[in-house]
């Protein structure tokens, strides 16, 4: 079985949980460095980002958790995690910086403009929702990073070697091919 965190400071934690152990995960709930022991990956949920920051600060987590994801640890961050994730982020200084994108925020505008599309991804499957809500893009990526979708012109879901960042809320439906996609991928 495998056991997957999810930081627990703030955002779309239940869900993401719940979607975990739907596919047989132990899901743990990270709020203190003790809790990053023996995962074999890291959800960083969607949620705000700047309230996440001042967050993984005081809870002293960013550098423990910068210093998993650089030894290879895979995460995946949703919405305000691939925020936290991004190396780059347009008119801002960057958090975890160890996914080589460059994101910008709230670029589908603000919550009153949140709206859900069907995408089609040919790495994970046909008509998969994706719910925006105030959600970032991505506006560049590494020579390394995979895009694995776009909407509108917009990159909106990409992997670098092993950390998945995407700018929707797969968590908000009862469709979990992303986030067994991210469960494959961690061997």
């Amino acid at each position: 079985m495998k056991r997957i965190g999810v930081l627990a400071l703030q955002g779309a934690v239940r869900e993401h949980v719940q979607m975990l152990e739907s596919l047989g995960c132990e899901a743990v709930e990270v709020k203190h460095k003790q809790d990053l022991v023996k995962l074999d990956g890291l959800v960083l949920p969607g949620g705000e980002s700047t309230t996440m920051r001042k967050l993984l600060d005081r809870f002293e987590l960013l550098e423990p958790i910068r210093e998993i994801a650089q030894r290879g640890l895979p995460m995946f961050g949703t919405c305000a995690g691939l925020i936290l994730m991004a190396t780059t982020l347009v008119n801002d200084e960057p958090h975890l910086a160890v996914m080589d994108v460059t994101v910008a925020r709230n670029s589908y505008g603000r919550q009153v403009d949140s709206f859900e599309v069907m995408l089609d991804i040919p790495k994970i499957g046909e008509a998969i929702p994706a719910v925006f809500i105030r959600a970032p893009h991505i506006v560049k990526v590494g020579k390394d990073v995979e895009i694995l979708a776009e909407h509108e012109g917009k990159i909106i879901l990409a992997q670098d070697r092993h950390l998945l960042g995407c700018s929707f809320h797969p968590e908000l439906t009862s469709d979990t091919r992303i986030l067994e996609y991210f469960v494959a991928s961690m061997v």
